[in-house]
């Protein structure tokens, strides 16, 4: 890479450094699309894993495998991140900003007409973790390039992080092997096809919601349609399970607070003149508000229990923990604006609305201050929006650059915060 990595200004007025040169520009996008060729699941990405270490060791850095067997995290900066030590922070002893990416796939087909559609059976980069995972990739050469100038004020630390798509993700195991030791803060973006490409979204304060999922199980006596008054009707009992709960716990929680079930299956029954003896129905519980999601399973069980009784129907319940929201810190927010200002000025930035998706990134945030940006990747020409996680999802690869230059700016202005 060219010691010139290029040059941005600040409001006041300053140069500064890290922006993207075109030879890397350019390898970015190809190492993006083979990503996007080879998607792996969580917990998976064997193959994803080493072309990241790889290309980090290419650099001269010391990538090191997470416990979990995938993902990885490297340091730039610090006395030990490079073999010759030379390549260090202006002042190695502070604490670490973290850079975090995710980079699982996700279990549904790729339908795009792109030379880069994913080679893998029912497995596509839907969600955008292989954009996110070039970014962070991206960022840390340049920064590393930077600290071998002597121009990174404060050591940065790379995380790509496995399973972010398996509830309650892979943010946790991560978090157990240590990724957040010595961290101060730490960073990440998130695809937005509704923001176009070249622009950011920020939030203060909650931009995703919490997550969880689950499973219900009703079971009664069935037996000949002819005589339902002899049953427990489980067609109806289910139905009524998938219909009044919702609506229940609607009554039950300030609508603020953003509490839905939405169901995402409901089976039940083998023949038209059978009233079945079981019936299953399983979804998902998000919730805006924090308080009220510590408060969702009681309120869920009993909920459904009240439903199931009323019909006749017994119910087993299985709620599983996912994810609480992403709260973004304030100042973290303060610096992703200053820094995509510094580079492509105000108007490139843009306030962002709370969503319901859910984001194992917060678990970060219950150890240090931090903040998530929505990248924007919708091509600016086009109409139309292909929405995450359906097949046809795509990006604009403008983004790519968007979020390295956004990242390194962060990690030169952030050497002015106190710690």
């Amino acid at each position: 890479m060219s010691r010139d990595a290029g040059t941005a200004r600040t409001p006041a007025g300053d140069q500064l450094p890290g922006t993207l040169p075109d030879a890397l520009r350019a390898e970015l996008s190809v190492f993006r699309r083979d990503l996007h060729m080879h998607p792996e699941l969580g917990n998976q990405e064997l193959r994803t894993t080493e072309a990241i270490r790889e290309r980090l060791a290419r650099a001269g850095l010391r990538p090191r495998v997470l416990a979990t067997g995938t993902g990885l995290m490297c340091d730039i900066g610090t006395p030990d991140a490079t073999a010759d030590g030379r390549a260090l922070a202006a002042d190695p002893t502070r604490p670490l900003l973290a850079l975090r990416a995710d980079i699982d796939a996700l279990p549904i087909p790729d339908t795009k007409k792109v030379p880069y559609a994913s080679t893998v059976s029912g497995r596509a980069h839907a969600c955008g973790h292989d954009v996110h995972t070039t970014v962070v990739l991206g960022a840390g050469l340049v920064l590393a390039e930077l600290a071998r100038t002597g121009a990174l004020p404060r050591p940065v630390r790379l995380i790509f992080q496995p399973a972010e798509e398996v509830l309650p993700g892979g943010a946790p195991d991560a978090i157990e092997s240590g990724v957040l030791e010595g961290v101060g803060r730490i960073l990440a973006v998130h695809c937005d096809p509704r923001v176009d490409a070249g622009r950011i979204g920020l939030r203060v304060g909650p931009i995703t919601s919490a997550c969880d999922r689950l499973e219900v199980g009703l079971d009664g006596p069935g037996g000949h349609t002819a005589r339902p008054h002899l049953t427990t009707d489980m067609v109806t009992a289910a139905s009524r399970v998938a219909l009044d709960v919702p609506a229940l716990l609607s009554r039950r929680v300030d609508a603020r607070a953003g509490l839905a079930v939405t169901w995402g299956r409901l089976a039940s029954g083998h023949a038209c003149n059978v009233i079945p003896q079981h019936a299953e129905l399983s979804g998902t519980v998000r919730c805006l508000d924090l308080d009220a999601w510590r408060r969702a399973p009681d309120l869920v069980h009993a909920a459904i229990d009240e439903v199931a009784t009323l019909h006749g129907a017994k119910s087993q319940i299985t709620y599983v923990r996912g994810v609480p929201p992403v709260v973004n810190e304030p100042v973290t927010v303060q610096l992703l604006h200053s820094a995509m200002a510094a580079r492509r000025g105000e108007g490139a930035v843009e306030d962002t609305e709370q969503s319901l998706g859910g984001e194992d990134f917060s678990w970060y945030l219950a150890h240090v201050p931090g903040a998530m940006a929505r990248l924007g990747v919708h091509p600016p020409a086009e109409s139309t929006h292909r929405d995450l996680h359906r097949g046809d999802f795509d990006v604009d690869e403008q983004a790519i650059g968007v979020g390295v230059e956004l990242f390194t700016a962060c990690a030169l202005l952030d050497g002015d915060l106190a710690d």
